[in-house]
């Protein structure tokens, strides 16, 4: 007896064809019947409108309710942060530093995070579970300590 020539593959494929096909023809009946019944929508019933809150309503908005906004008064992208002189100043506990390689991390104590210090931005030496204080400023690999001092006490 000879093997069929069709693979599983070919066979679900051909199966998928003909469902998709008496899908398309239901759902052509359906339209010609919503028709036929006069369930047809007009262009003003496919509209929908946002309110004033953002929400999509059939119904169209009260002239009366409309805001009017200037164009410069809306800020694209993330608005700036105030930041005052005193949050410029962290205080942290080094987590390790090594001083052959003049490098170390410093643990930021109210965010908790770890923040690289190189040895020229040192003022004095520092040791492992020092407490400092220091200004964050924005590198190539991220946040780097400056002015880092170590904190009596």
């Amino acid at each position: 007896m000879a093997k069929s020539q069709d693979s599983f593959n070919k066979k679900e494929m051909e199966k998928k064809r003909r469902k998709k096909n008496e899908e398309k023809l239901e759902r052509k009946e359906q339209r010609k019947a919503e028709k036929a019944e006069g369930g047809v929508k007009t262009l003003e019933e496919m509209f929908s409108y946002v309110d004033e809150n953002g929400n999509l309503t059939t119904t169209k908005p009260d002239p009366a309710k409309k805001k009017v906004f200037r164009a410069e008064d809306i800020i694209l992208g993330v608005s700036p942060r105030d930041s005052s002189p005193e949050d410029a100043i962290r205080s942290g506990q080094v987590k390790f530093f090594n001083d052959e390689k003049g490098y170390g991390f410093i643990t930021d104590s109210e965010t908790k995070d770890s923040v690289f210090v190189h040895i020229n931005n040192i003022t004095g030496t520092l040791r492992e579970n020092d407490r400092v204080t220091f200004e964050v400023e924005m590198g190539p690999k991220g946040p780097n300590a400056v002015n880092v001092k170590l904190v009596a006490g």
